[in-house]
């Protein structure tokens, strides 16, 4: 009945905008009497109403705009914000984004619960319009043959050879001229631009491929874990391994020591470095594959989502005329990131800013970056003391690695320079003993070092899936925490759906301790006394741990209380 009220509706709309005549539409509403098709899918599929007006009318009797997509070129970041099969499944196209709010095109507007999931899915208010079927259709068809296809599907046409076995005397047997032809073939360049086109939809920060005695192991680094995907098949190792060399400047023919290499890439609507090293193992050759987007540099510190009080200390601590910024932490927690955006608040036409890193991960328009190579003696302590000669106003060392590299920072902090850098300490406060075990006399720090700072990333919820939860007794126990601090909060812990990967976790963000060097600090620091007393004055004179700073993320569902306890340890 309602059906019918529905169909009433639209051939009244059809009738009253003059799109089809009454003869026509009583013999159409007479053959869907008969047949199972609705009356408007009688109308377009006979050609007795085009596909535009049926759209308009639909449109007017849902009371939602109306958009063409005739001429509409869709945008590949938009679409990237719904997973593909959700995409096919619901022929929907994300046409417009403005802040919070997506614009969607659908062609089937009658299904009620689309929008909420689409909502849910994306975290943002959907705005549906209608569209033609075809429109949409040939959209998605035309766009995801030009895009990259799935990996899964390129790997379903390649065919293995169960008797393959790769040794390295087979290897060594095949010739130039054949690994260079295999390169150029057609499945192992659509594989290898798979591979990374992928990473990239799936926001990942590096690609292991990993021979092994069968098979060819791929993963992707995502948030910080690595996930397993399906990989290509074994006898295709050496053709795909070659590739990568090809593109990242490599010698094809030695696989007997480690080399380095790096390309560039466009893909997704946007341009990313992919720095690799490759690794020989008793398999094969190993390849790491770190993806460098510029786009997920954050502009500014204010930018990064500090805390208020870590986002005042650092700003405080970069707008001094000279001393030393440290941050430590360890491997991979973010610490050249944050360098970088505060660089980026620093870089102005009356500053004269030097880098030196190893390797130069992000090019920086503005900014002086030098490239280490101890291959050729270019160490960190040599770039250093040529960097002193080019009249720099800030010094950017990407690690503190010895007492040569320590003692020339700290001289060009007292001579009246500003000198950021990483070190590995586990506190803000083991940054001072760190420096001090080096071999720098402490009179020289108390005298230099402005901030010492310590980071871990976490990762965040997805909030299209979270749930709330029940704080643990055990974890309250076992790290020693009050439950009063939590009190009228509501803690949520990781579920999964497409958006995160069914991970539970959608992106990553920093923790930060922050230990200002003010006149008690210095006198400690003076006093040689240890990382475990400096940190505790500290917090007396306000320093959040990176402890409480993560406990304040579990208390806005910004993550979940396993994560951080994860991240922070034993702290």
């Amino acid at each position: 009945m309602e059906q019918e009220s529905f169909g009433g509706k639209i051939a009244a709309i059809l009738l009253r905008r003059g799109m089809i005549s009454m003869p026509v539409l009583q013999e159409a509403l007479q053959a869907v009497q008969v047949g199972e098709k609705r009356l408007e899918e009688y109308l377009v599929e006979k050609q007795l109403v085009t596909d535009t007006h049926m759209t308009l009318a639909i449109a007017e009797y849902l009371g939602m705009a109306p958009l063409s997509l005739a001429h509409f070129t869709p945008d590949g970041q938009l679409l990237e914000l719904i997973p593909r099969e959700t995409v096919k499944r619901y022929m929907a196209i994300p046409v417009a984004k403005i802040g919070k709010v997506l614009t969607v095109a659908l062609s089937d507007p009658f299904n009620v619960g689309m929008v909420d999931e689409l909502q849910t899915m994306t975290g943002m208010k959907v705005m549906p319009v209608v569209s033609s079927e075809k429109e949409v259709e040939d959209i998605l068809q035309k766009f995801y043959e030009q895009a990259s296809p799935d990996l899964e599907d390129i790997l379903k046409n390649v065919a293995e050879d169960d008797e393959v076995e790769v040794s390295h005397e087979k290897q060594e047997e095949v010739s130039l001229d054949e690994m260079l032809a295999s390169t150029e073939s057609a499945p192992v360049i659509r594989i290898v631009n798979s591979v990374i086109v992928e990473a990239l939809r799936r926001r990942a920060s590096d690609i292991h491929i990993q021979p092994m005695e069968k098979t060819l192991r791929l993963r992707y680094r995502i948030d910080g874990d690595l996930y397993e995907v399906p990989s290509a098949p074994k006898n295709l190792q050496s053709a795909i391994i070659s590739r990568i060399k090809i593109m990242s400047d490599m010698n094809i023919a030695e696989r007997r020591v480690p080399q380095d290499g790096r390309f560039r890439v466009k893909a997704l609507g946007k341009e990313v470095d992919i720095r690799v090293n490759l690794l020989p193992m008793i398999f094969g050759e190993k390849v790491a594959m770190r993806i460098l987007d510029k786009t997920n540099l954050a502009p500014s510190l204010s930018a990064l989502g500090l805390d208020p009080k870590a986002y005042e200390a650092f700003i405080y601590a970069i707008s001094q005329p000279h001393g030393i910024i440290l941050v430590t932490g360890p491997t991979g927690c973010g610490k050249t990131t944050t360098l970088y955006s505060g660089l980026q608040d620093l870089n102005k036409p009356d500053v004269n800013i030097v880098t030196t890193e190893d390797p130069v991960e992000y090019q920086l328009a503005g900014i002086n970056q030098v490239q280490i190579n101890e291959k050729v003696g270019l160490t960190f302590g040599m770039a250093l003391r040529s960097i002193l000669r080019q009249d720099p106003d800030i010094v950017m060392v990407g690690e503190i690695r010895d007492l040569e590299t320590a003692a020339i920072a700290v001289k060009a902090a007292l001579t009246g320079h500003l000198v950021l850098s990483t070190l590995h300490a586990n506190d803000a406060a083991g940054a001072v003993t760190r420096l001090r075990d080096m071999g720098i006399e402490p009179f020289l720090l108390a005298s230099s070092l402005i901030m010492g700072q310590a980071q871990r990333l976490y990762k965040k919820l997805c909030t299209a899936c979270r749930k709330p939860a029940e704080l643990s007794l055990e974890n309250l126990r076992m790290y020693n925490l009050d439950a009063k601090y939590f009190e009228g909060a509501t803690l949520f812990t990781p579920v999964g759906c497409p958006k995160c990967l069914n991970t539970g976790y959608r992106g990553r963000g920093a923790l930060m301790e922050v230990l200002v060097v003010d006149d008690t600090i210095r006198k400690m620091i003076l006093k040689n006394v240890s990382a475990g007393e400096l940190a505790k004055k500290a917090v007396k004179h306000g320093m959040i741990t990176l402890r409480m700073t993560g406990l304040e993320k579990v208390k806005q569902g910004i993550s979940s209380m396993e994560q951080i306890l994860s991240v922070t340890g034993g702290e």
